[in-house]
């Protein structure tokens, strides 16, 4: 029974670490949706976290086919830049136009609420398992 519980918490965790990765990369998107440069002297691309499914096969649950969840990678967009007529902007190009980063404000906004939805049933879960396992020790008592 114990072994449910520390299962049902890693499946939970795995889903804070992704949720919280998930924010971190929709928040760095929404800092640099201006950006026209960035250290590399290129201009900023919009990021993604790619959630893969984390099988636990340390443990029997894994061989049950219980699985979490893990950032697998980042992926930069590759689509184009927004291109604005800015002449007079240093970093436009010979036409006057400057290129801006492939960020949508919109998008990314979704993204953060999505994002702390699921992280709140996460933290939901862990909790209830919290409770859950009290009753558990006052029941032992």
């Amino acid at each position: 029974m114990a072994n449910d519980f520390f299962t049902a918490l890693r499946i939970s965790a795995s889903g804070l670490a992704a949720e919280s990765t998930r924010v971190n990369i929709a928040t760095s998107n929404l800092t640099n949706a201006e950006s026209t440069r960035g250290p590399n002297g290129e201009v900023y691309r919009r990021r993604d976290p790619v959630f893969e499914a984390e099988s636990f096969s340390d443990t029997l649950d894994g061989a049950l086919g219980v699985q979490g969840v893990k950032v697998s990678q980042i992926v930069e967009d590759q689509s184009p830049g927004r291109r604005v007529y800015s002449p007079g902007h240093p970093d436009a190009d010979g036409d006057g136009f400057l290129t801006l980063p492939n960020v949508n404000p919109v998008h990314e906004v979704v993204n953060l609420m999505s994002a702390q939805g699921a992280y709140g049933n996460n933290a939901t879960a862990i909790e209830t398992l919290k409770t859950m396992a009290m009753h558990a020790l006052e029941i032992a008592k």
